[in-house]
């Protein structure tokens, strides 16, 4: 077995183990090199090969050689949420519409997923509420507290 390489000598780097002021760090390992890319280097020369065979595996009737080309060729479909209007109480609290929603979703009218996403959104808004009032407030006093310092 060989020893560990010590270069901690040559090392240009500060107290805290950064690089100090003034070092590149080193070239680096430069773009296109490494096991990863060689690997990619070696499979391209033979590539039109590989899905030659892939595909008299799949029309031979390889499962995973069919699962593959699919795979690749027609990705699976992700599920997409279609739009769903909703009836929510104009005049009504947040905790109206929140209401709503998950009536909805308990009369079957809007799905588990959108009814929370929805619930989430109230939520949001209720927050951007209360820190726009709370903001107002806080004006109103300092202002009053100014007027009466003065």
């Amino acid at each position: 077995m060989t020893e560990p390489i010590d270069d901690r000598q040559k090392s240009e780097r500060g107290s805290g183990g950064r690089f100090a002021p003034g070092n590149a760090g080193g070239p680096g390992r430069p773009p296109g090199r490494g096991p990863v890319a060689e690997l990619r280097a070696t499979l391209a020369t033979d590539l039109d090969k590989i899905i030659v065979t892939l595909r008299t595996q799949a029309l031979a009737g390889d499962a995973q050689a069919i699962r593959i080309i699919l795979d690749r060729v027609l990705p699976a479909l992700r599920p997409v949420d279609m739009p769903t209007t909703l009836d929510l109480p104009a005049n009504g609290t947040l905790a109206d519409q929140a209401r709503a929603v998950v009536q909805a979703a308990a009369d079957g009218d809007l799905a588990p997923a959108q009814a929370a996403q929805i619930v989430t959104a109230l939520g949001g808004v209720a927050k951007i509420i209360e820190t726009t009032e709370l903001v107002r407030r806080i004006e109103a006093l300092e202002a009053r507290n100014q007027g009466a310092g003065s």
